[in-house]
């Protein structure tokens, strides 16, 4: 029986070694065969692996440079340093969409430094609105959503600085930024350009550009507006209605409702109801994922952060098809890696998935209510389309 294993592999070529089908080496690997091809169906030449892989190792080269003591020393909030420039690099990572190492580097550089505007445009308006209301300083968030919405006028570029303006009022918001700051900000902006950049540069032609969006249906314009411009108000104005709720009755993290409502709100009808329906399915299964996923958060912290890692490529590569997969894998980063940092308390992890619903319900309220957009009839050509 040996013999005949010998004499077959060798026909095929394998050592000796190869030819154990019973070892336990070769039998996983042999296991593994099926995910690749379903990973190669997918993602055909690993395109959108390479990206995920690209958002992890640039938020952990922007994380590992704003804890350098060389690098913090003397500045003002510097503990905030390291998850600033992290999401600064991450968030311009996930926007960049182009197909030449030269193009990519100047729209990451661009992107985190929108990501800083942001930051400092929160820490200065801040100030101005404390006075209205308990929760002032959050209607500065309605600026974000509104750029979210309206800057994608202006192609991949202007859409993925509007969401870097937005993400970075969030991480401004969430860290409790102030003046003293301004200098920290400026310094996280240069430490995730290079940190989304050298990852890019390596990557080369290996890594191509999510394929366009097909054409939406035609859209008619409200008084002579762009639908660019309504679905900013609209989003900007469910944010108001959040700020004003949370102000209200409390919300456990108003931030997440009005980062659901910013981003669903499109400039199609149809559009807005499809991620609506795709961020609330996803957002239902990846929170409860990585609420089971809190036993290991304290004892087992670096399995955290690699699932964490595999969550963010799968975001990646979901992303362009599938929306509700993609926040299913954003919202188990989410989760776990605020347990592992030392976030607990199960009810507010939990309020990750009804904030997304409140977000999501508020943001459709706005694009049904509050001037609503509707497709042209055949025969129709919209109005003061530019």
């Amino acid at each position: 029986m040996d013999d005949d294993k010998r004499v077959t592999a060798a026909e095929n070529g394998l050592s000796d070694s190869d030819a154990a089908p019973d070892g336990a080496g070769f039998s996983f690997f042999r296991r593994l065969t099926p995910l690749a091809e379903r990973l190669d169906r997918i993602d055909p030449g690993a395109h959108r692996r390479i990206k995920g892989l690209r958002l992890v190792t640039a938020y952990g080269i922007a994380a590992m440079l704003g804890t350098m003591p060389e690098i913090d020393h003397g500045l003002a909030g510097a503990a905030s340093l390291s998850s600033l420039a992290g999401g600064f690099a991450l968030w311009a990572s996930v926007s960049e969409g182009r197909t030449t190492r030269a193009d990519s580097s100047r729209d990451l550089t661009l992107l985190c430094a929108a990501g800083a505007l942001g930051a400092a445009v929160f820490i200065l308006l801040s100030p101005l609105l404390q006075g209205v209301g308990g929760a002032g300083s959050e209607l500065t968030l309605a600026t974000g959503a509104f750029l979210v919405g309206y800057l994608k006028r202006f192609g991949i570029l202007g859409a993925g600085i509007g969401s870097q303006i937005f993400i970075g009022q969030l991480l401004a918001y969430g860290a409790g930024l102030t003046d003293a700051d301004l200098a920290m900000v400026g310094v996280a902006a240069p430490i995730a350009a290079l940190a989304a950049v050298v990852p890019r540069v390596l990557s080369g032609p290996a890594e191509r550009p999510p394929p366009s969006p097909a054409a939406s249906a035609a859209i008619d314009d409200r008084g002579g507006l762009s639908p660019e411009l309504i679905a900013g108000l609209q989003a900007a104005v469910a944010t108001l209605v959040i700020v004003g709720l949370n102000d209200l009755i409390g919300l456990a993290e108003s931030a997440w409702a009005i980062t659901a409502c910013a981003y669903v709100v499109t400039s199609s009808p149809t559009g807005t109801v499809e991620r609506v329906r795709r961020r609330i399915m996803g957002t239902a299964i990846g929170v409860p994922l990585g609420l089971v996923c809190l036993p290991i958060a304290v004892d087992a912290p670096l399995l955290i952060w690699a699932a964490a890692a595999v969550a963010m490529i799968i975001y990646a590569m979901a992303l362009p098809d599938r929306y509700d997969i993609a926040c299913g894998a954003y919202a188990f980063t989410l989760v776990v890696t605020l347990a592992v940092t030392g976030e607990h308390s199960t009810w507010l992890l939990a309020a990750r998935a009804w904030e997304t619903l409140l977000g999501g319900a508020f943001g459709l309220a706005a694009a049904m209510l509050l001037a609503p957009l509707q497709t042209a009839r055949s025969g129709r050509t919209p109005r003061n389309r530019r």
